[in-house]
Protein backbone atom coordinates (compact mmCIF):
# COMPACT_ATOMS: atom_id res chain seq x y z
CA UNK A 1 0.00 0.00 0.00
CA UNK A 2 1.04 3.59 -0.57
CA UNK A 3 1.71 5.82 2.42
CA UNK A 4 -0.04 9.06 1.46
CA UNK A 5 1.36 12.14 3.16
CA UNK A 6 -0.94 15.18 3.04
CA UNK A 7 1.40 18.16 3.37
CA UNK A 8 -0.87 20.26 5.57
CA UNK A 9 -0.76 23.58 7.35
CA UNK A 10 -3.03 23.74 10.39
CA UNK A 11 -6.09 25.83 9.51
CA UNK A 12 -5.38 29.45 10.47
CA UNK A 13 -6.21 32.93 9.12
CA UNK A 14 -2.87 33.18 7.28
CA UNK A 15 -3.38 30.07 5.17
CA UNK A 16 -3.48 30.40 1.34
CA UNK A 17 -2.50 34.10 1.28
CA UNK A 18 -2.68 34.31 -2.54
CA UNK A 19 -6.31 33.20 -2.41
CA UNK A 20 -7.06 35.99 0.07
CA UNK A 21 -5.50 38.48 -2.34
CA UNK A 22 -7.29 37.25 -5.47
CA UNK A 23 -10.76 36.23 -4.25
CA UNK A 24 -13.60 38.19 -2.61
CA UNK A 25 -12.92 36.43 0.66
CA UNK A 26 -11.51 37.42 4.03
CA UNK A 27 -8.66 35.50 5.61
CA UNK A 28 -11.12 33.84 8.00
CA UNK A 29 -13.32 32.77 5.09
CA UNK A 30 -10.32 31.35 3.25
CA UNK A 31 -9.46 29.43 6.39
CA UNK A 32 -12.98 27.98 6.32
CA UNK A 33 -12.56 26.90 2.68
CA UNK A 34 -9.11 25.46 3.34
CA UNK A 35 -10.44 23.38 6.22
CA UNK A 36 -13.19 22.03 3.97
CA UNK A 37 -10.74 21.07 1.21
CA UNK A 38 -8.40 19.47 3.72
CA UNK A 39 -11.29 17.36 5.01
CA UNK A 40 -12.33 16.25 1.53
CA UNK A 41 -8.77 15.37 0.51
CA UNK A 42 -8.00 13.44 3.70
CA UNK A 43 -11.32 11.59 3.46
CA UNK A 44 -10.55 10.54 -0.14
CA UNK A 45 -7.06 9.40 0.83
CA UNK A 46 -8.30 7.36 3.79
CA UNK A 47 -11.10 5.81 1.72
CA UNK A 48 -8.53 4.59 -0.80
CA UNK A 49 -6.30 1.55 -0.42
CA UNK A 50 -3.48 3.68 1.01
CA UNK A 51 -2.50 4.73 4.51
CA UNK A 52 -3.02 8.37 5.48
CA UNK A 53 -0.28 10.43 7.08
CA UNK A 54 -1.10 14.03 8.01
CA UNK A 55 2.31 15.66 7.67
CA UNK A 56 2.02 19.04 9.33
CA UNK A 57 4.01 22.28 9.67
CA UNK A 58 5.52 22.68 13.15
CA UNK A 59 3.81 25.08 15.51
CA UNK A 60 6.66 27.59 15.50
CA UNK A 61 6.41 27.87 11.69
CA UNK A 62 2.74 28.90 11.72
CA UNK A 63 2.07 32.32 13.29
CA UNK A 64 -0.93 32.48 15.57
CA UNK A 65 -1.27 28.71 16.02
CA UNK A 66 -0.80 27.35 19.53
CA UNK A 67 -0.53 23.65 18.61
CA UNK A 68 -0.37 22.51 14.97
CA UNK A 69 -1.20 18.87 15.60
CA UNK A 70 -4.11 19.71 17.90
CA UNK A 71 -5.53 22.14 15.32
CA UNK A 72 -5.37 19.51 12.59
CA UNK A 73 -6.84 16.80 14.78
CA UNK A 74 -9.72 19.12 15.59
CA UNK A 75 -10.26 19.96 11.90
CA UNK A 76 -10.32 16.27 10.95
CA UNK A 77 -12.30 15.01 13.93
CA UNK A 78 -15.10 12.78 12.67
CA UNK A 79 -13.72 12.89 9.11
CA UNK A 80 -10.90 10.32 9.26
CA UNK A 81 -10.43 7.46 11.66
CA UNK A 82 -6.98 5.96 11.18
CA UNK A 83 -4.69 8.81 10.16
CA UNK A 84 -1.36 9.25 11.85
CA UNK A 85 0.20 12.66 12.44
CA UNK A 86 3.85 13.61 12.04
CA UNK A 87 5.60 16.95 11.92
CA UNK A 88 7.34 18.09 8.73
CA UNK A 89 11.10 18.66 8.59
CA UNK A 90 12.72 21.05 6.13
CA UNK A 91 13.05 24.70 5.18
CA UNK A 92 11.37 24.55 1.75
CA UNK A 93 8.32 22.73 0.41
CA UNK A 94 10.50 20.53 -1.80
CA UNK A 95 12.75 19.79 1.14
CA UNK A 96 9.81 18.83 3.33
CA UNK A 97 8.41 16.54 0.64
CA UNK A 98 11.83 14.99 0.11
CA UNK A 99 12.45 14.39 3.80
CA UNK A 100 9.03 12.80 4.24
CA UNK A 101 9.14 10.58 1.16
CA UNK A 102 12.74 9.49 1.74
CA UNK A 103 12.06 8.72 5.40
CA UNK A 104 9.04 6.59 4.52
CA UNK A 105 10.85 4.67 1.79
CA UNK A 106 14.25 4.23 3.45
CA UNK A 107 13.53 4.24 7.18
CA UNK A 108 10.03 2.80 7.38
CA UNK A 109 10.38 0.50 4.39
CA UNK A 110 7.03 1.28 2.75
CA UNK A 111 6.59 0.08 -0.82
CA UNK A 112 5.60 3.53 -2.09
CA UNK A 113 5.14 7.01 -0.65
CA UNK A 114 3.16 9.95 -1.98
CA UNK A 115 2.96 13.68 -1.28
CA UNK A 116 -0.56 15.08 -1.66
CA UNK A 117 -1.69 18.70 -1.72
CA UNK A 118 -4.50 19.49 0.76
CA UNK A 119 -6.06 21.82 -1.82
CA UNK A 120 -6.61 19.14 -4.48
CA UNK A 121 -10.32 19.80 -4.14
CA UNK A 122 -11.60 17.30 -6.72
CA UNK A 123 -9.48 14.37 -5.58
CA UNK A 124 -11.39 11.11 -5.25
CA UNK A 125 -10.60 7.69 -3.88
CA UNK A 126 -10.56 6.38 -7.44
CA UNK A 127 -7.72 8.72 -8.40
CA UNK A 128 -5.61 7.57 -5.45
CA UNK A 129 -6.29 3.93 -6.29
CA UNK A 130 -5.40 4.62 -9.94
CA UNK A 131 -2.04 5.94 -8.77
CA UNK A 132 -1.44 2.77 -6.77
CA UNK A 133 -2.14 0.66 -9.84
CA UNK A 134 0.29 2.68 -11.95
CA UNK A 135 2.99 2.31 -9.27
CA UNK A 136 3.01 -1.42 -9.93
CA UNK A 137 4.77 -0.79 -13.24
CA UNK A 138 6.28 2.70 -12.82
CA UNK A 139 8.48 4.08 -10.06
CA UNK A 140 7.07 7.61 -10.11
CA UNK A 141 3.47 8.73 -10.66
CA UNK A 142 2.58 12.42 -10.89
CA UNK A 143 -0.79 14.14 -10.76
CA UNK A 144 -0.58 17.34 -12.84
CA UNK A 145 -2.53 20.50 -12.11
CA UNK A 146 -2.96 23.77 -14.01
CA UNK A 147 0.10 25.91 -14.82
CA UNK A 148 2.49 22.99 -14.46
CA UNK A 149 1.74 22.41 -10.80
CA UNK A 150 1.42 18.98 -9.18
CA UNK A 151 -1.26 17.79 -6.75
CA UNK A 152 0.08 14.26 -6.22
CA UNK A 153 3.59 12.85 -6.45
CA UNK A 154 4.20 9.20 -5.60
CA UNK A 155 7.48 7.31 -5.53
CA UNK A 156 8.76 3.77 -5.04
CA UNK A 157 12.32 5.12 -4.91
CA UNK A 158 13.64 8.54 -3.89
CA UNK A 159 14.92 11.19 -6.28
CA UNK A 160 16.98 14.35 -5.78
CA UNK A 161 14.34 16.51 -4.13
CA UNK A 162 16.35 19.72 -3.80
CA UNK A 163 14.31 22.41 -5.60
CA UNK A 164 12.30 19.58 -7.17
CA UNK A 165 9.10 21.64 -7.13
CA UNK A 166 10.63 24.49 -9.14
CA UNK A 167 8.01 25.68 -11.62
CA UNK A 168 6.79 24.00 -13.69
CA UNK A 169 6.86 21.33 -11.00
CA UNK A 170 5.51 18.57 -13.25
CA UNK A 171 8.49 19.02 -15.59
CA UNK A 172 11.06 19.37 -12.81
CA UNK A 173 9.85 16.28 -10.96
CA UNK A 174 9.78 14.32 -14.21
CA UNK A 175 13.37 15.33 -14.96
CA UNK A 176 14.49 14.35 -11.44
CA UNK A 177 12.88 10.93 -11.86
CA UNK A 178 14.45 10.38 -15.27
CA UNK A 179 17.84 11.50 -13.94
CA UNK A 180 17.50 8.76 -11.30
CA UNK A 181 16.71 6.18 -13.99
CA UNK A 182 13.07 5.87 -12.96
CA UNK A 183 10.01 5.45 -15.17
CA UNK A 184 7.25 8.07 -14.86
CA UNK A 185 3.50 7.91 -15.39
CA UNK A 186 0.75 10.48 -14.95
CA UNK A 187 -2.72 10.76 -13.46
CA UNK A 188 -5.60 12.82 -14.80
CA UNK A 189 -5.25 16.57 -14.39
CA UNK A 190 -7.03 18.01 -11.33
CA UNK A 191 -7.06 21.52 -9.87
CA UNK A 192 -5.25 22.75 -6.83
CA UNK A 193 -6.89 25.78 -5.23
CA UNK A 194 -4.35 28.49 -4.48
CA UNK A 195 -5.82 31.54 -6.26
CA UNK A 196 -9.19 33.04 -7.05
CA UNK A 197 -8.88 31.76 -10.62
CA UNK A 198 -8.25 28.24 -9.32
CA UNK A 199 -11.25 28.43 -7.02
CA UNK A 200 -13.61 29.74 -9.72
CA UNK A 201 -12.62 26.99 -12.15
CA UNK A 202 -13.00 24.37 -9.42
CA UNK A 203 -16.47 25.57 -8.45
CA UNK A 204 -17.59 25.43 -12.08
CA UNK A 205 -16.43 21.81 -12.23
CA UNK A 206 -18.10 21.00 -8.90
CA UNK A 207 -21.40 22.49 -10.12
CA UNK A 208 -21.24 20.51 -13.36
CA UNK A 209 -20.48 17.29 -11.50
CA UNK A 210 -23.36 17.87 -9.11
CA UNK A 211 -25.87 18.54 -11.88
CA UNK A 212 -24.69 15.38 -13.66
CA UNK A 213 -25.21 13.30 -10.52
CA UNK A 214 -21.50 12.63 -10.01
CA UNK A 215 -19.66 12.74 -6.71
CA UNK A 216 -18.67 16.15 -5.36
CA UNK A 217 -16.44 17.25 -2.46
CA UNK A 218 -19.12 17.54 0.16
CA UNK A 219 -17.21 19.64 2.71
CA UNK A 220 -16.23 22.16 0.06
CA UNK A 221 -19.80 22.33 -1.24
CA UNK A 222 -21.08 23.04 2.29
CA UNK A 223 -18.42 25.70 2.87
CA UNK A 224 -19.21 27.46 -0.41
CA UNK A 225 -22.91 27.47 0.53
CA UNK A 226 -22.06 28.88 3.95
CA UNK A 227 -20.16 31.75 2.32
CA UNK A 228 -22.76 32.47 -0.35
CA UNK A 229 -20.09 32.07 -2.99
CA UNK A 230 -21.05 31.48 -6.64
CA UNK A 231 -19.48 31.91 -10.07
CA UNK A 232 -20.25 33.93 -13.17
CA UNK A 233 -18.69 34.04 -16.63
CA UNK A 234 -17.05 37.23 -17.90
CA UNK A 235 -17.04 38.49 -21.49
CA UNK A 236 -14.08 36.26 -22.34
CA UNK A 237 -15.86 33.16 -21.05
CA UNK A 238 -13.63 32.98 -17.97
CA UNK A 239 -15.25 31.88 -14.68
CA UNK A 240 -15.13 34.48 -11.91
CA UNK A 241 -16.17 34.45 -8.27
CA UNK A 242 -19.31 36.28 -7.14
CA UNK A 243 -20.54 37.08 -3.62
Amino acid sequence: MTEIAVLADPPHPGVLPELVETAPLSSEEVQHLYTAMLRDVCRAAEDSGGDLLVNYRPTDAVPGVEDSEAALREALDGVVDEARYEVQVGETFAGRVGNTVTHLLDREGVASAAALEPTAALLTRQVVDEAAMKLRSREVVLGPAADGRVYYAAFTAPVDFEAAYTAPAVSTLTDRALDAGLDVDFLRTLPVVETGTDLAATLVAVDARGRAGRSVPMYLVDAVDDLGLTTAVDEDGTPTLVR
